[in-house]
């Protein structure tokens, strides 16, 4: 059974905590960072997978996200420091992460402030750092967020008050996937928007100023994988992280979306099972 707890962080901010508890003492813990929007919420298919896998599996709602606490002018750096915390708090040393989407920096910035602690970091359809050595809107059907926050906050903010979702940013197997095994993906993002856009936001914030860490001096191994067919983080983002991640492995699913990489989460479990056996 799932428990929830809220954990206070040293700077009062308070974080909306997932666990699923059904692992033995010493298994892998594993933190999932969810996507653009979501409340942070555990999903049903990553509970199962966990437990058919013997793993701990940790999920929680980024700032403003599910009943987590606001954190204005946030850099993904930062959700490596909460997570830190909340591994603390939990008593958790060593443990992997995994994030989809919006989620891969995230999961990413927990490399960066535990090296000695993350044992792996599985990416999919996970965005890049915005930088010139790529077109990082190239592909995508609507990058309006992201292109309103390069120009900060203000403009942002003026932007979400007429956005809307573009349905052709999803291939027909992403809304297949939608209306079958990931329904309740579906399901918790409309009631993440439904709280508002303040997450969203500060997401999109983050991910266009600089993250707060350097990508290229990762140490923990890094999988990404990456839909063929992504609408909404096209393939020339894995293509980056793969070149600069220092211990990277790309996986390439041709065929697949933005959602329906999700499938892929199962496997990339047991590759991040795989690096624990392996230290």
């Amino acid at each position: 059974m799932v428990s929830e707890r809220d954990v206070v962080l040293t700077d009062g901010r308070t974080v909306k905590v997932y666990d699923s508890g059904n692992a033995a003492s010493g298994a892998l813990a594993l933190v999932w960072h969810h996507g653009s929007p979501q409340t942070g919420a555990p999903l049903e298919p990553l509970l199962t997978g966990a437990a058919s896998r013997g793993i701990r599996l940790l999920s929680y709602g980024r700032p403003s996200y599910g009943g987590s606490s606001p954190h204005p002018g946030r850099d993904v750096a930062s959700a490596g420091r909460d997570v830190v915390q909340v591994a603390d708090a939990l008593g958790i040393g060593r443990f992997a992460t995994m994030g989809a989407s919006g989620g891969g920096p995230h999961a990413l910035a927990c490399a960066a402030a535990a090296p000695d602690r993350v044992i792996g970091v599985a990416c999919l359809a996970g965005l890049a750092p915005y930088t010139e050595d790529f077109d990082s809107f190239g592909g995508m059907v609507s990058p309006g967020g992201l292109r309103s926050g390069l120009q900060g906050r203000a403009a942002r903010e003026r932007y979400a008050e007429s956005e809307e979702f573009d349905e052709n940013s999803f291939t027909a197997t992403d809304w297949a996937a939608l209306n079958d095994s990931w329904s309740s993906l579906a399901a918790d993002a409309g009631r993440a928007a439904a709280q508002g856009a303040a997450g969203l936001i500060d997401d999109d914030l983050a991910f266009a100023a600089p993250w707060g860490f350097d990508v290229g001096q990762l140490v923990a191994p890094v999988l990404v994988v990456q839909g063929g067919q992504d609408r909404v983080v096209p393939p020339a983002h894995a293509d980056w992280l793969i070149r600069n991640c220092q211990r990277s492995e790309l996986w390439l699913r041709p065929a697949d979306g933005h959602v329906s990489i999700l499938d892929a989460c199962p496997l990339a479990m047991d590759w991040l099972l795989a690096r624990e056996s392996h230290r």
